[in-house]
């Protein structure tokens, strides 16, 4: 009997899909499920033979119903995690699918299958704005291309202590009762020549019609030119198959240590910065995970500053221009006393930093960025 092309893509593309826990991968740090913001991982039961088999034949089912180009769009998008440019996967988006006695729409089945067997409600997701269907609503068709959408990062209250960043480390160097002074700790402010001003920073970019520059960092020192950035939505990655951006990997770093080494070939695919109306998001690419520090994303009121952890797959608002515009208040020590007026956001790959970790400051991380916000 011939087998159909159709019949194999099919079959490729259950073969490709996302593992629970109990298969052998899920547990990797892969681009499968994982966790939210503040480090609790969502842990997915194994399915029972029953219901993989109900879900498997489900799913063959719809995929058979789609055409093969658009199971090609799909088979690119699945086995490249997500690596390699691919196009919407436009579809009916409110024709349903059962699995025992729940229901879900051919969205999220597919969302389910491919990317998050633990996503439970369509609220939980961000579409990217490289998707046809951002800012649709309610559309006939919709984008049903598992690598067009992230899992949004929720934050938790009270954080745990772990994240909590000392407020005492931001103070002056000058006054009384203060830390060591930013340039010996690697806290959140610099002195030259660690860090860069605002107007350095300008100056080096040579443009100020950017909305932002990044610095790449290895530990306490700044590999490579600032990078200025203009277009809405920037990569940032150590090896993408298809992407064009700010590549890590061409950059000459005369950094000979076994750590750095070792986390600069995990970062992966990276992040993709992007600037949307409410804000800038940051997507966590790699297959590990990244850890954030923003003051927009605390408490007004609180006088800790936290870091974020941000599971592969996951986005979070990493600067929020509402909130930016409300914490530039007198006396604030994070808006009043570093040169670049508080308006930066520091990204680790693959290590964190703060209280419970070795590693007490983001200088003494492998390799991690700094966003710095033109808000001229």
């Amino acid at each position: 009997m011939f087998r159909t092309k159709r019949s194999g893509l099919v079959r490729r593309l259950w073969r490709s899909r996302a593992p629970v826990e109990g298969d052998g991968e899920a547990d990797r740090g892969t681009h499968g499920s994982g966790g939210c913001c503040m480090g609790k991982a969502t842990k997915v039961a194994k399915s029972s033979a029953g219901s993989e088999a109900e879900l498997k034949a489900l799913t063959h089912s719809v995929l058979r119903k789609v055409k093969e180009k658009q199971l090609e769009v799909l088979l690119q998008a699945v086995e490249s995690k997500g690596g390699a440019r691919s196009p919407c996967l436009l579809l009916p988006g409110k024709v349903d699918a059962k699995v025992g006695q729940q229901s879900y729409s051919l969205p999220m089945l597919l969302y389910k299958v491919f990317r998050w067997p633990d996503l439970r409600h369509s609220s939980e997701l961000k579409r990217l704005s490289c998707c046809e269907s951002y800012g649709e609503i309610n559309p006939e068709l919709v984008c049903c291309n598992p690598h067009h959408m992230s899992r949004l990062c929720e934050l938790e209250s009270p954080p745990p202590p772990y994240s909590r960043y000392p407020m005492d480390y931001l103070k002056p160097p000058d006054s009384p009762d203060s830390g060591p002074s930013s340039s010996d700790t690697g806290g959140t402010t610099y002195s030259a020549p660690v860090g860069l001003s605002d107007s350095l920073a300008m100056q080096e970019s040579g443009d100020r019609a950017h909305w932002c520059v990044v610095a790449y960092w290895e530990e306490k020192t700044r590999v490579g030119r600032l990078y200025s950035v203009q277009e809405p939505s920037l990569d940032i990655f150590y090896d993408l198959p298809q992407g064009n951006g700010f590549c890590l990997g061409q950059l000459c770093s005369e950094n000979k240590s076994q750590l750095v080494q070792m986390v600069r070939a995990k970062i992966g695919y990276g992040i993709q910065l992007t600037r949307e109306p409410d804000g800038v998001w940051v997507y966590n690419r790699s297959c590990y995970p990244i850890f954030i520090k923003s003051a927009t994303l605390d408490n007004p009121d609180s006088r800790t500053l936290l870091v974020h952890k941000v599971f592969p797959g996951f986005s979070i608002k990493a600067f929020d221009y509402d909130k930016a515009g409300s914490l530039r208040r007198p006396n604030d020590h994070e808006f009043t006393q570093q040169p670049r007026t508080g308006f930066t956001v520091q990204i680790s790959f693959v290590k964190g930093w703060g209280q419970c970790y070795t590693r007490q400051f983001i200088s003494s991380c492998p390799c991690w960025l700094e966003v710095i916000f033109n808000t001229r």
